[in-house]
């Protein structure tokens, strides 16, 4: 590979690094055409980007990227693979559910909501995270729950006052 193709690569990983806010790397060595294409659907399908990439490459971006991936290192050895996605838990859960009786693809380490995971062992603790958006639901719904109990109070009451208010009139 000549010199302006590897850097035309590194600055293509560069920017997708940073326009990312979370990416894996994977291990996908050892798995079969069939499944490297399922999974490369299945990517596809979960609008998650999937990038083999060369270790070197790679360190030199994450270098150059907005970010201290530093604790990565420690994971670019052997096959590589870079997963990108907007939702930090989506990966490890389509890791998970893909290798359902295979041990690939396997998780290296990962960079999520501004943390660094590195291992296989980290996989399911990345499948219970949640996303900024699931956290948003949640505080919204105990925001909302204090005021549904107040309106329904309210509600209730109405229809009391106006059943004391009839009988009321009816005694008359």
């Amino acid at each position: 590979m000549k010199r302006e193709q590897k850097i035309q690569i590194i600055d293509s990983l560069t920017e997708e690094i940073n326009a990312s806010n979370h990416f894996y790397l994977t291990d996908i060595s050892a798995m079969n055409a069939e499944r490297t294409s399922a999974l490369r659907r299945v990517c596809f399908e979960k609008e998650v980007k999937l990038i083999v990439v060369k270790n070197t490459l790679l360190r030199i971006a994450l270098e150059k990227a907005e970010g201290d991936f530093e604790g990565l290192n420690v994971a670019l050895k052997g096959s590589t693979s870079l997963m990108l996605s907007e939702t930090g838990n989506l990966p490890a859960k389509l890791i998970k559910e893909f290798r359902k009786g295979h041990d690939k693809p396997s998780l290296k380490a990962a960079y999520v909501e501004e943390s660094l995971y590195i291992g296989d062992n980290e996989l399911d603790a990345l499948c219970t995270i949640k996303s900024k958006e699931e956290l948003v639901g949640d505080i919204v719904a105990l925001l909302q729950s204090p005021i549904k109990n107040v309106i329904s109070s309210l509600e209730s009451g109405k229809n009391i006052l106006a059943g004391v208010v009839k009988t009321l009139s009816e005694k008359e």
